[in-house]
């Protein structure tokens, strides 16, 4: 065994709840592998941000808020202490190509009307498609009406606002850097904006309004305030609070921004796509519906599920979920720990089924390849490279998603795709199990959070990665290039905007804020394939098929790397369908 990095957490402490544990006799088959064994102990330390810059852009061209001073000095005294210099302006010509090349994110401070031209427009745009990040504070829903990609950037435009006043905020996610500091609710008193649309289909949602709190709410009980999305290429964050001074200096609003920058910079991962249609498993609030397998167990605080001791199960008895399904659950580690998603496996007071009859998705800062986070345990190792991107580190919230589909088993990470399997066991079926979370052993401490799970027939979510394909290249927009026209090609997966595609639910393929489309809605063999305006038309569908190719319906071809060698660079076009390897893809 290895010598833990932390203690842990002493029993039934205080008011806390603590879950019975049962115990199991051993199990009578050897297990396929000893969760027991592990890598030598391995020092896990955390490390300050990279420095960076941001620039803080606060021109009104309409009504100026008084905050705005107050706004500029707080994120001064954010940076100072978290290592981001900030740069401030209100001059429209720092929007350039060059100049917004040195700053990781661009905060617009309760910006109001139309404050850039044409084209620092273009330059800002430009400057997203390579990846750049946006943080809106309160007006900057307020700001340019007339421009298509900032309303898609904010994720929603301002309509009206009743006085100021207190109110409770209802925090939706505890993972994001923005809001894992918070309760479930946050009590406020700002100026809350009605806004013109709702974000949640397009945005990730991290806290909304109960309208019952406070009076003059005109969103029908369904009242984001702040969210996340990856847009056109970049990152893009907003909190509609901020209207007043005394905000900030609030030390949770403060930490509030803190986080919104450090996860539009890139220096901290979320799950930022849209989310709806889960339900419930663990609100925080209760284990009903839960039973403890085994030794150890879950302390419950502060919506948080806590481990102790084990080798031990919390597995999910109320119901065995066939059929296909999505299961997303937020976790973190403090140190050095080990535990463990299971799923897959049929009821049973002893957690050695589980891991005879089930498949763990590993959680593990440490440990070999095939046995640390994010790999199916003892069976595939996640895709490091795309596992270390998306991964943060100990004592920061991670998301998994867990998604099965019929026998195949993918996994997410904050997101992005990071392991892909397809069980061959009929003893190990996916097709009908329950789920459980481990709890390891004395010193492996981890927690879990917001479980919640979609089955098939609920709304799909959108659809975001890697899109690879043949000798493990991925599908790349020459040079993160957002030009309509712009070629498309095969190169070495690097993790960049250029190679993040999103699978709509319209049928197209989008990167950059684009579509995927063959020019001239062309059938020939050889018709070139490109980066579009999304239009709706037949030249921007594409479907997956059974046999790994993706054919465009209106033409009846496929995707194909074109030639008979395939190096970086190597353009895609359009051809007759024969399921070659240069045809073979893998969607998110």
């Amino acid at each position: 065994m290895r010598t833990p990095l932390k203690t842990a957490l002493s029993l039934c402490a205080g008011a806390l709840l603590c879950l019975t544990p049962q115990a199991a006799a051993p199990s009578a088959a050897a297990p396929a592998f000893d969760h027991a064994a592990h890598a030598p102990d391995r020092t896990v330390t955390t490390t300050a941000d990279p420095a960076y810059e941001i620039l803080v852009f606060s021109r009104t061209a309409g009504f100026r808020h008084s905050s705005i001073d107050e706004g500029i000095a707080a994120l001064r005294d954010l940076g100072a202490a978290n290592n981001f210099t900030v740069t401030a302006t209100e001059d429209p010509t720092a929007f350039t190509t060059a100049h917004l090349a040195r700053y990781r994110t661009v905060v617009f401070l309760s910006t109001t009307g139309d404050v850039l031209g044409p084209t620092q427009q273009t330059a800002f745009e430009q400057y997203l498609g390579a990846g750049g990040g946006y943080v809106g504070i309160h007006a900057a829903a307020d700001t340019e009406y007339d421009w298509p990609f900032y309303e898609g950037l904010a994720g929603a435009l301002f309509q009206s606002h009743p006085a100021i006043q207190p109110a409770t905020v209802k925090v939706e996610d505890r993972a994001h850097d923005a809001t894992a500091h918070l309760g479930r609710t946050w009590q406020r008193t700002d100026e809350w904006y009605n806004y013109r649309t709702n974000p949640r289909t397009t945005a990730h949602v991290l806290a909304s309004l109960d309208e019952s709190s406070y009076s003059g709410g005109t969103m029908s009980g369904d009242h984001p305030i702040a969210w996340c999305k990856d847009y056109a290429g970049g990152r893009a964050f907003y909190t509609g609070g901020g209207h007043t001074e005394e905000s900030y200096a609030d030390p949770a609003f403060r930490r509030h921004l803190l986080g919104g920058i450090r996860w539009a910079a890139g220096t901290t991962q979320a799950d930022c796509r849209p989310e709806t249609g889960y339900t419930p498993l663990f609100d925080g609030t209760s284990t009903t519906g839960w039973k403890q397998a085994g030794p150890g167990g879950f302390t419950l605080a502060d919506g948080t599920l806590t481990s102790h001791g084990g080798l031990g199960l919390l597995w999910y008895n109320a119901k065995e979920f066939t059929g296909d399904y999505s299961l997303k659950l937020d976790w973190k580690l403090s140190g050095d720990d080990n535990s463990g998603v299971f799923v897959g496996f049929p009821a049973s007071d002893d957690p050695w089924s589980a891991v005879d009859n089930g498949y763990e998705i590993q959680i593990d800062a440490t440990d070999a390849a095939d046995r640390t986070t994010g790999a199916v345990y003892g069976f595939r190792s996640a895709d490091l490279a795309a596992r270390d991107v998306a991964l943060n580190p100990p004592g920061e919230w991670n998301t998994y998603e867990i998604r099965v589909t019929g026998e195949r088993l993918e996994i997410f990470l904050n997101g992005r795709k990071i392991n892909d399997f397809t069980n061959t066991d009929p003893a190990r079926s996916l097709k009908q199990g329950h789920i459980g979370l481990q709890n390891h052993g004395d010193g492996d401490e981890a927690s879990f959070r917001n479980i919640r799970i979609k089955q098939s027939g609920s709304p799909s979510d959108p659809r975001t990665g890697e899109v690879r394909g043949v000798n493990g290249k991925c599908l790349d927009v020459d040079n993160a290039g957002t030009a309509d026209g712009t070629g498309v090609q095969v190169w070495t997966c690097n993790t960049s905007a250029a190679q993040r595609w999103t699978v709509a639910d319209d049928g197209t393929l989008r990167a950059l804020g684009k579509c995927l489309d063959v020019s001239g809605g062309g059938s020939a063999d050889g018709s070139r394939v490109q980066l579009w305006t999304c239009n709706g038309t037949g030249a921007q569908k594409w479907a997956a098929q059974p046999d790994g190719t993706v054919r465009n319906p209106q033409s009846g071809k496929c995707l194909d790397a074109s030639g008979g060698t395939w190096n970086d660079g190597t353009p895609v076009h359009l051809w007759t369908c024969h399921t070659g390897p240069n045809q073979k893809w893998t969607l998110p």
